[in-house]
């Protein structure tokens, strides 16, 4: 096992990572809003859509991985994966609907894409998600 000490640092680290990873999703989020509001006055908004698009898979990895890390920190803490039951569902959540968006964000084709309105309310559910994981993850560190 790795010592309580150290196990304290990457604690800290992960909760770091992830804390950046939801702000990431919030500015994500907003960019998003942008392109929704220029699509409905018909607005060019090509710049902000590549930014979008260029993030998605960056921070869809960044997410699942946070996941990954801090399943593997808990087993190396605790030797269990289900120490935090709370935290591990919703974090398991979040990587579920992460990969469901990015693969619906794949089927969005022209400006009236009936998969729009599932990809907005999905990434509102995990903003949603990271805010409640977020506290939980603060119960764990204290």
């Amino acid at each position: 096992m790795i010592d309580k000490q150290t196990i304290a640092y990457l604690r800290l680290a992960h909760g770091a990572y992830n804390m950046f990873v939801v702000i990431m999703f919030f500015y994500q989020g907003s960019l998003g809003l942008k392109i929704r509001r220029k699509r409905k006055f018909k607005a060019d908004s090509f710049k902000i859509i590549k930014r979008h698009r260029k993030l998605v898979p960056i921070l869809a990895f960044m997410g699942i991985a946070g996941f990954f890390a801090g399943k593997i920190l808990v087993y190396l803490d605790t030797g269990q994966f289900l120490k935090y039951p709370l935290h591990f569902i919703a974090g398991s959540l979040i990587s579920i609907f992460i990969i469901t968006t990015f693969l619906i964000s794949r089927k969005i084709k022209g400006a009236e894409s009936p998969w729009r309105t599932l990809h907005l309310s999905l990434g509102i559910l995990i903003i949603c998600l990271y805010l409640i994981q977020t506290f939980l993850g603060i119960g764990i560190l204290f």
